[in-house]
C-alpha cells in the first residue's frame, strides 16, 4: 500500500477562507502598528539639514577609506600568505595569519581602528582569500533568496518576494570581475569579452549567472538563485499557504499513480520547490534520472541518477545539451524521467519518453496558464524544426501530459499553486482540458497582501476511476467548492 499523506497538527477547516499567510517561502513581515500610524511631519531647521549631511558625508568617506584599506590589505596578503597552504588552514588558524598581517601593515599605515572595526576587517579580508568578497554574508543569510548584482555599486536581493536594495557594495568594477571570474575559473569555464555571458554553479549548489562588459553596458550583472539546503516539504507549504490540504491529497494520488505532470510557472514562482514537493510522494523502490541545466532538485529517494548539461568549451565543442542527456537517459531503465526545465527541443524526447512507457515523468515549463503551457509546448516542438500538421502536434501533447499544475508568484510577494488542471484528451483540433482546484483572489488588505482562498471547481477528476484502482479512492468532498 502507498503510504497515505498525513495532515500536519495544525489543520485548516474545510472551505475556510484562506488569509494570505506568506509564501512558499515564508512571506514579508506585517506592517508594525507604529508605520501604520500617521506621521507628524516636522520642519528640518536649515542647521540640522546641514548636519545630517555632514555626518552622511563623514560616513561615506569613512566607507571609501576602509575600502581602499581593504584593497591595500588584501594585495599584502596575496604577498604573504603561503596561497597553496590555504586549503588545508583552518578558518582560526587562517584568521589569525590574517589578523598578525594586518596589525603590523596597520602599524606600518599608522592607522588605529578600533575592536569592531578591526573584527569586521579580519573577516571581510577572509572572506576576500577564500569565499566571494562582498557576496560571501548574502550569501550566508538564510532569509535571501536571490542576489542580484546591477554593476559593483548597485546590489539588490530578495526577501520574501521583496526585492530591496542592500547598502553592501564592491569598490569597483575590476574587483567585481575579479570576484566573477574565482566563481567561473572554479568549474572550468570562463568569461571575458569574447565569451561575455555565463551559467555555473556554486559549491553550495547555488545557481549562478553573469554578464560582464561590453555587453552589460553599465557594469557587469550578476544573477544568484541561492540553493535551499533545507527541502520544504509538503506539510511545510500547506502550512504556509502554498495550496490546501486537499490539493495535496490529490497531488499524492496523481504522483502515486503515475501520471505525467508539467509544472508551469513564469520566473521565480516556485516552480522548482513545487517538483521537489510533487516528487515526495514517488516511491524509494522506483529508479529516477533527473536531467537539469544546473542541478537544483534535491530529490530524497534512494535511487536516484542526477545529470547535468555542459556548455561548450573555449573551442566551441564538447557541449552536452539536455536533449542528450535525456536520449542516454532513456536507455537507462528508468521508471521516471524528471526533466527540470523543459525550454528547446528536448521537448520532443520528453514528450516521447511520457508516451513510451515512462509514465509519471515530470519537468517544468515557463508559462502563465495551463493553456498557454499547451501553447509553449507547441511552439517549441514547431521551432525544433520538426514538421507535423497541427493536430498531430496536439495529439501528442494530449496523450503524453495528463497534468499541469500552476505555480505563480503574487504581487506581494507570496508563491500560490493557482491551478491544478487535467487534460482530458481531444476534441476535434483542441486539446480539452478541466481545471480541478484553483486560487481565487478576493481582494486587498491595507498592508498590501492579497486576499484569497483555494477552492475546488466542482469537476470530479478524470482519472478517478484509475485512483481507486492504485488504492486512492479520494472522498467526493476535496471536489466540492467553497461557497461564500
Amino acid at each position: 500500500m502507498f503510504q497515505r499523506y498525513k495532515k500536519p497538527a495544525a489543520t485548516t477547516s474545510k472551505g475556510a477562507s484562506l488569509q494570505p499567510v506568506g509564501q512558499s517561502i515564508p512571506g514579508p513581515a506585517s506592517v508594525s502598528a507604529d508605520a501604520a500610524k500617521p506621521q507628524v511631519h516636522r520642519r528640518v531647521q536649515p542647521n540640522q539639514g546641514a548636519a545630517v549631511a555632514a555626518v552622511v558625508d563623514k560616513e561615506k568617506k569613512r566607507k571609501e577609506k576602509m575600502s581602499e584599506l581593504k584593497v591595500e590589505l588584501h594585495k599584502r596578503l596575496l604577498d604573504n600568505l603561503n596561497l597553496a597552504a590555504l586549503e588545508h588552514a583552518s578558518e582560526n588558524d587562517l584568521k589569525t595569519e590574517i589578523s598578525a598581517i594586518s596589525t603590523e601593515a596597520l602599524s606600518e599605515m599608522s592607522i588605529a581602528l578600533n575592536a569592531t572595526e578591526r573584527t569586521n576587517l579580519i573577516q571581510e579580508l577572509y572572506d576576500e582569500v577564500m569565499g566571494l568578497g562582498p557576496l560571501e554574508p548574502l550569501l550566508k543569510d538564510e532569509t535571501i533568496n536571490d542576489i542580484l548584482v546591477n554593476g559593483p555599486k548597485q546590489i539588490f536581493v530578495e526577501r520574501a518576494g521583496r526585492l530591496m536594495l542592500t547598502d553592501t557594495t564592491f569598490k569597483d568594477e575590476k574587483h567585481l570581475l575579479r570576484i566573477i571570474d574565482k566563481i567561473v575559473s572554479a568549474v572550468g569555464r570562463r568569461v571575458d569579452e569574447s565569451n561575455p555571458y555565463v551559467d555555473a554553479r556554486l559549491a553550495d549548489g547555488s545557481r549562478f549567472n553573469a554578464m560582464v562588459p561590453p555587453i552589460a553596458v553599465d557594469g557587469s550583472l550578476v544573477s544568484i538563485r541561492k540553493f535551499k539546503k533545507d527541502k520544504l516539504g509538503v506539510d511545510e507549504l500547506v502550512r504556509f499557504g502554498a495550496f490546501t490540504e486537499e490539493m495535496a491529497a490529490y497531488i499524492q494520488a496523481a504522483v502515486s499513480t503515475r501520471l505525467n505532470i508539467v509544472v508551469s510557472g513564469g520566473t521565480g514562482s516556485g516552480k522548482t520547490t513545487t517538483l521537489n514537493a510533487l516528487s515526495s510522494f514517488i516511491d524509494n523502490d522506483e529508479r529516477i534520472l533527473t536531467i537539469e541545466d544546473t542541478a537544483e532538485l534535491q530529490l530524497q529517494q534512494v535511487h536516484v541518477g542526477r545529470m547535468e548539461s555542459r556548455p561548450a568549451n573555449v573551442e566551441g565543442k564538447g557541449a552536452v545539451t539536455q536533449r542528450d542527456c535525456l536520449r542516454n537517459a532513456l536507455r537507462m531503465r528508468p521508471d521516471r524521467i524528471i526533466v527540470g526545465e523543459t525550454r528547446g527541443e528536448e521537448v520532443i524526447d520528453m514528450l516521447q519518453a511520457m508516451n513510451t512507457g515512462h509514465d509519471g515523468s515530470m519537468t517544468t515549463i515557463h508559462a502563465n496558464s495551463a493553456r498557454d503551457s499547451i501553447s509553449r509546448l507547441e511552439n517549441m516542438i514547431a521551432m525544433s524544426g520538426i514538421e507535423m500538421p497541427i493536430k498531430a502536434v496536439r495529439s501528442q501533447i494530449a496523450s503524453a501530459v495528463n497534468l499541469i499544475v500552476q505555480a505563480s508568484r503574487l504581487q506581494d510577494g507570496s508563491r500560490r499553486m493557482t491551478s491544478i488542471t487535467e487534460i482530458t484528451g481531444m476534441e476535434g483540433d483542441v486539446i480539452s482540458m478541466q481545471e480541478i482546484f484553483k486560487y481565487e483572489r478576493l481582494g486587498l488588505a491595507p498592508d498590501g497582501k492579497i486576499i484569497g482562498r483555494f477552492t475546488a471547481t466542482g469537476v470530479r477528476s478524470h482519472f478517478s476511476d484509475r485512483f481507486k484502482q492504485w488504492g486512492f479512492d479520494l472522498p467526493a468532498s476535496i471536489y466540492e467548492p467553497v461557497e461564500g
